[in-house]
């Protein structure tokens, strides 16, 4: 597994090496120690999928509040999406900047993301299958989310007029309390 650095501090692009042959390929998609050799979350406690059947879907930008918040590792199994993060630790020298990331069944590539960091997506085609892993169980009460099209953050999105649910196009605008001090 190749781990790209990105510009957000902790938040890592991995890329599965493959073994290619007739047949097609294998890849390690997990390998606990080269998480732990990085010191990144090793034990994911909840798996989950989203399915995605229109493209321009959004689903974001989500986070869970602290003491619950979580790291993520999320692969895009089906079709593509651009992959959204937020700083959104108190103090960061990346307070309030984001990065974006092609996720594809393609090109399998995976998002690692720790907290304090709000994560989102928008589909790029329909049925897009994303497959995620969480160092923590959901807990709707701690959740929490900041608007996609939130001013604070000024993110680019792909396609305007997304599908989206109600909660997400409710959500409050971003106030620096929302900040998780980490």
């Amino acid at each position: 597994m190749l781990f790209h650095t990105t510009s957000l501090e902790g938040v890592f692009l991995i890329e599965p090496e493959q073994l290619t042959d007739n047949r097609g390929f294998f890849a390690r998609a997990f390998c606990r120690d080269q998480f732990k050799e990085r010191g990144l979350e090793e034990n994911f406690q909840q798996w989950s999928i989203s399915s995605n059947i229109h493209k321009g879907t959004i689903r974001g930008m989500h986070f869970q509040n602290l003491p619950f918040a979580e790291s993520k590792m999320i692969q895009c199994i089906q079709g593509s999406v651009y992959d959204v993060v937020v700083d959104i630790r108190k103090g960061s020298k990346t307070y309030k900047q984001w990065e974006a990331f092609r996720l594809s069944g393609e090109n399998h590539h995976m998002l690692y993301i720790p907290p304090g960091y709000a994560h989102g997506f928008q589909t790029l085609e329909p049925h897009s299958t994303l497959y995620y892993h969480m160092s923590g169980i959901y807990d709707p009460a701690v959740q929490n989310g900041a608007r996609y099209d939130d001013p604070a953050f000024h993110i680019k999105w792909i396609y305007q007029d997304p599908v989206i649910s109600e909660r997400d196009a409710h959500l409050a605008p971003w106030r620096d309390e929302y900040a998780l001090h980490l």
